[in-house]
């Protein structure tokens, strides 16, 4: 379990704290510190996966935690910015974009592997996640210098769009398999219906048979009864 891969996405985890203390301490070195700390972490967010697949070390607790401290890391980064008061506030927009984003992708995600249904990053949310990554560091090393915290912000709405789109595309996948779901429960119980439908009409038939057949045989009996007695008659 305590593998590199798996040392360096637990890496992210740690320096959260770290990163959280800018919203009390404001001074460039610790602006710089942050920022660089984020960098940092958010480089392990790619080399953590390419050992663990290079070296063979895929595990579990892998899988499980990496999703958790992406999402850590950026939530703490975004309450920063906004704390701090480092963005306009009509880029909150795109803050709140990314955060919805998140919950939905999580909520979905653990839907979908209760019915064992993955469901694959696509390149379009890499690259989202790469602007993402790139835009909250320059925001972060806003304060050194207002070129950063510029095209930061104009990223940051990249990211947002970005973001909004996956986020569509993810939720209309589980919508499509929601719906297919459902579409299979009525087929489904439109099958039992027609075969009840079809048991009852075999019911009836084989009913109105044998009554057929019981009214046949109760008309021969009679028939034949009939005809013994006029043949003894006749004796």
């Amino acid at each position: 379990m305590y593998n590199l891969p798996n040392i360096l996405t637990i890496s992210r985890i740690v320096v959260i704290p770290v990163i959280f203390l800018s919203i009390y301490i404001h001074s460039i070195a610790w602006s710089v510190l942050t920022a660089v700390l984020f960098i940092i972490a958010a480089i392990t967010d790619y080399l953590d996966g390419y050992l663990a697949r290079s070296r063979n070390e895929t595990s579990a607790f892998g899988r499980l935690l990496d999703p958790i401290a992406d999402k850590l890391l950026v939530v703490s980064a975004l309450m920063i910015i906004v704390a701090n008061g480092m963005v306009h506030k009509i880029s909150y927009i795109p803050v709140v974009v990314i955060l919805c984003r998140e919950v939905l992708v999580s909520g979905l995600r653990e839907f979908l592997a209760e019915v064992n249904v993955g469901m694959p990053v696509t390149r379009l949310a890499k690259w989202k996640t790469a602007f993402q990554m790139t835009a909250l560091s320059l925001i972060l090393l806003g304060q050194t210098s207002g070129v950063f915290a510029w095209s930061g912000e104009v990223l940051l709405w990249v990211a947002g769009v970005l973001t909004f789109v996956t986020g569509y595309q993810y939720f209309d996948r589980g919508l499509a398999y929601v719906k297919g779901m459902e579409g299979k429960k009525v087929i489904k119980d439109e099958v039992k219906a027609a075969t009840r439908k079809v048991i009852k009409a075999a019911e009836k038939v084989k009913n109105a048979v044998k009554d057929k057949t019981k009214k046949a045989v109760v008309k021969r009996r009679a028939a034949a009864k009939k005809k013994s007695s006029r043949t003894s008659r006749q004796k």
